[in-house]
């Protein structure tokens, strides 16, 4: 009697990690001279996130070279994305996962690590409700100077980082066949800086706008608090060698306020959801539109999903508390996507 051995068909995958990737491109608006918008929607990729490509390289990476031992442990400090993005190949490759994190990090993110087995290890709180990144670099730190058997990434200064996007830019080349700008928020580095070198490698001269927090100082401006997550660098953190500044032709601020109103707008306007960080990107992209020269695309990435900040960007007493809920800047916001979005449909219907 022959043994019944079951087939993948074409499409069917076996591992999470296999879907990583081909996420789609949305065309946002286009202006009256032919400028066109497009959102990498990288939410769409597992762990709703860009950082899982990049997790996946370093891993990938570390074994290759030797770092991870089979069963050893992975140690990292995250404020979520990265940590996700971990935890899966954590999970598939057969390693422990510890994620050191601090409260101000989404807390549907920090469930979905658990949910993925991963460790959490929560730095203490000083009061203050802001980032404690250097805090979290510092325990992740002792954490593997006391176990031989743990590896720290380290995605601010591992080169799989960035290497992690070269996918990401090929298949903009591929879907949008032409990118004038690249404009995308910077936190590590990677993904803005990543997908820019290899855009470059294929001769692709787009012009490269990073976009960090009003707070953050990234591009030397004074310190200040922000409750933008999975971007910027706080007051005494190390900028990391995956922020590199040949890369990149222009470093500007969005304020939380300017971000989340963006946020906001655009789930009201179209029906997508996407992080805060997110929505700083593509309030420069709108703040600059009309101003790119005629016929020219400009692509903001959309690093991870507007659902893991339910209980933040889009809910209105946590806003109204933290004096971030600005109703007037979402309606500007949603005027100028109606009025562009009106023209884009125009030009479509005359040609």
């Amino acid at each position: 009697m022959n043994e019944f051995i079951p087939r993948r068909g074409r499409g069917i995958v076996s591992h999470v990690s296999e879907l990583i990737g081909r996420t789609p491109l949305f065309e946002l608006c286009t202006t009256g001279t032919g400028v066109r918008l497009l959102l990498k929607l990288e939410q769409f990729n597992p762990t709703g996130s860009a950082k899982v490509r990049m997790a996946e390289q370093m891993i990938a990476d570390a074994e290759r070279e030797g770092r991870l031992r089979p069963g050893g442990r992975i140690v990292e400090p995250t404020s979520g994305n990265t940590g996700l993005g971990l935890a899966l190949a954590a999970l598939e490759r057969g390693y422990r996962f510890t994620a050191v994190v601090d409260h101000h990090a989404s807390k549907d993110k920090l469930r979905a690590m658990k949910a993925l087995g991963a460790e959490l290890v929560y730095v203490a709180d000083d009061g203050s409700g802001t980032l404690r990144s250097v805090e979290r670099r510092r325990v992740a730190a002792e954490l593997v100077a006391a176990d031989r058997e743990a590896y720290w990434p380290d995605q601010h200064n591992h080169p799989g980082n960035g290497g992690g996007y070269r996918e990401l830019a090929k298949e903009l080349l591929a879907d949008a066949g032409q990118i004038d700008w690249l404009i995308g928020a910077i936190g590590t580095g990677g993904s803005l800086c990543g997908t820019a070198r290899e855009l470059r490698r294929l001769r692709c001269p787009a012009r490269t706008i990073a976009v960090e927090p009003d707070g953050s100082i990234i591009f030397g401006a004074p310190p200040g608090p922000y409750r933008q997550t999975g971007s910027g660098s706080p007051a005494g953190f190390p900028v990391g060698k995956n922020v590199c500044p040949e890369l990149i032709d222009e470093g500007v601020q969005a304020s939380d306020v300017d971000a989340f109103a963006t946020a906001r707008a655009l789930a009201r306007h179209t029906g997508l959801m996407v992080g805060g960080s997110a929505g700083g990107a593509i309030h420069v992209a709108l703040e600059r539109i009309d101003a790119l020269p005629p016929g020219s695309t400009a692509v903001v990435l959309v690093c991870d999903a507007g659902e893991k900040y339910l209980d933040s960007v889009y809910d209105d007493e946590w806003l109204r508390g933290h004096g971030l809920l600005a109703p007037d800047v979402e309606e500007q916001v949603l005027q100028r996507l109606t009025r562009h979005t009106e023209v884009g449909h125009a030009l479509q219907w005359v040609s």
